[in-house]
């Protein structure tokens, strides 16, 4: 049974599928943070020093009753809450990984489609059917005047 399971994971495909789960999740972590930590707070200083990681709407209080000063500050206190501007994050997120990801395939369609085929070099003799170079107005084979 290990002997199968060897032969199935040593297939180039799963190896290859392996190695893309580790780059996309690594990927995954660098938009997050490219994201959270470099385009949101820009627009959330345009909007007026807004912090969308923050933006919540108190469901049910907590313990301790609001208005909660931050997202912690709720949570911490019981309260259920629906954070929408962890949404906006995760949306942002995946726009900016859909985008990469069309980029990528659509780079490698283009490496893909076959090369343009090349002016052909040479014609054939219509007399003696031997390979001549295209300008060629004789055939130097049997010396026949070619059109």
């Amino acid at each position: 049974m290990f002997k199968e399971f060897k032969e199935f994971a040593m297939r180039g495909n799963v190896m290859d599928m392996a190695v893309g789960i580790i780059i996309g999740a690594a990927f995954g972590t660098i938009i997050a943070s490219l994201v959270n930590d470099v385009i949101m707070p820009p627009i959330g200083l345009l909007l007026g020093n807004v912090n969308f990681s923050d933006l919540y709407v108190v469901l049910r209080g907590g313990g301790v009753p609001g208005p909660y000063a931050s997202l912690a500050a709720a949570k911490e206190a019981g309260a259920v809450t629906l954070n929408y501007g962890a949404f906006v994050n995760t949306i942002v997120n995946f726009l900016i990984v859909a985008f990469a990801i069309f980029m990528v395939i659509k780079n490698m369609n283009r490496l893909k489609r076959p090369a343009p085929a090349a002016a052909p070099t040479t014609k054939d003799c219509p007399f003696c059917f031997s390979s001549v170079p295209i300008k060629a107005i004789r055939c130097p084979h049997c010396t026949s005047d070619l059109k």
